[in-house]
């Protein structure tokens, strides 16, 4: 079965705003994120989407409710599924923090004291390791950790009874994840260089019959 996934970075928050670490913790929507909202609505109201999932917090949901209410391109809209296994990266001790702040004292230790410095010596994976690492109680997630529960994310979609071959499914995620997955599937030529701006659509085929290693195709990315 050929799912067509249609992947959207919720709209700021005031963590985004104050460039904070902003995981599992829920920080609201700014107004410029509920315009955030409404642009990603603009552009998929013309897609009939047989199932909706976000992440359990506020930031997700209110993107996906807003989203599905301009939807006209059928009347009765699909349930949202929130499911903790889309959240963002948890961050642990870190969460809230100063972004630059966290990333000198996850990198640091390793002579890269940024985020990209991290990506850019050690690849992406070594972000969430190292922040694990710098956290006096390790909560933060691991690579493995992370992967674990994404890839537990994707089951819930390939899981779900009302889907169908060829259907349209909507996904709220996460700047990060977004990042990750790309990292992770995408063929070169992307540029990865920033993070997905907020309401940004990332359009992925998911394969359900594949292994996860196999069953993501990305059709298009940060539009």
């Amino acid at each position: 079965m050929i799912l067509h996934l249609h992947l959207v970075r919720h709209g700021q928050t005031y963590f985004n705003r104050y460039n904070r670490l902003q995981g599992w913790s829920n920080s609201p929507l700014t107004e410029s994120g509920y315009q955030d909202a409404e642009n990603a609505a603009e552009k998929l109201k013309h897609v009939a989407f047989a199932a909706a999932f976000c992440s359990d917090t506020t930031r997700a949901a209110t993107t996906a409710f807003t989203i599905l209410k301009k939807n006209t391109a059928q009347v009765n809209q699909p349930n949202v599924i929130q499911d903790m296994h889309f959240r963002e990266q948890f961050y642990g001790y870190f969460e809230g923090q100063d972004m630059a702040t966290a990333w000198w004292a996850a990198g640091a230790p390793h002579g890269a004291g940024s985020y990209n410095a991290i990506v850019e010596h050690f690849g992406l994976s070594a972000t969430k390791d190292f922040l694990k690492q710098a956290d006096p109680f390790h909560d933060a997630e691991s690579d493995a950790e992370y992967w674990k529960r994404i890839e537990g994310g994707f089951s819930v979609i390939a899981s779900y009874p009302k889907l169908q071959d060829g259907d349209h499914v909507l996904l709220i995620s996460h700047g990060n994840t977004l990042l990750s997955i790309m990292h992770r599937f995408a063929p070169q030529g992307y540029d990865l260089s920033e993070r997905p701006h907020n309401g940004s659509v990332t359009r992925l085929d998911f394969d359900t019959s594949k292994d996860i290693e196999h069953a993501l195709s990305i059709i298009s990315y940060n539009q």
